[in-house]
C-alpha cells in the first residue's frame, strides 16, 4: 500500500510528496495553482456544502461528520472519483491529500485517507 499522509496546502511542496491531490471544494484562498504544485482535484471526493457547513458551525462531532461523510462518498459520483484516487494510491509511490483545513486529524482528509486505506 502507498504511504498516505496529509499535508496543508499552504505548504510548501516536498520533493518527497509524491502525488499531490487537493481535496478541498474551493481553491484555497491567495494561493497560486503554480505555488500549490497540485496534480489532481477531484471535487467528486470533497464534502458536500451542507455537510462542510454543518461541521464548521459546531452541530456535531468529527464522528457524527465521519459517518456523514462516509455516505457522501459511496453516492456514485463520488465512489467514481474514490476509485480513481485509488488506482492513484496503487501505482504512485506517495500519495499525499492537500487541504487547508487547520486541524488535519479532524478533517474531511483524515476521513478520506483512512477510506483509502480500507481498500
Amino acid at each position: 500500500m502507498t504511504d498516505i499522509r496529509i499535508r496543508r496546502v499552504y505548504d510548501p511542496p516536498s520533493g518527497d510528496d509524491g502525488a499531490r491531490v487537493l481535496v478541498d471544494r474551493l481553491w484555497p484562498r491567495g494561493l497560486s495553482k503554480d505555488a500549490a504544485g497540485v496534480d489532481e482535484w477531484p471535487k467528486a471526493l470533497t464534502p458536500s456544502t451542507e455537510l462542510r457547513r454543518w461541521y464548521h458551525a459546531g452541530s456535531g462531532g468529527f464522528e457524527e461528520f465521519r459517518g456523514r461523510y462516509e455516505d457522501e462518498l459511496a453516492a456514485p459520483e463520488a465512489a467514481g472519483a474514490l476509485e480513481g484516487l485509488r488506482e492513484l494510491a496503487r501505482t504512485a509511490d506517495r500519495l499525499t491529500l492537500l487541504t487547508a483545513s487547520k486541524d488535519l486529524e479532524h478533517s474531511h482528509a483524515a476521513v478520506l485517507r483512512a477510506v483509502l486505506a480500507e481498500g
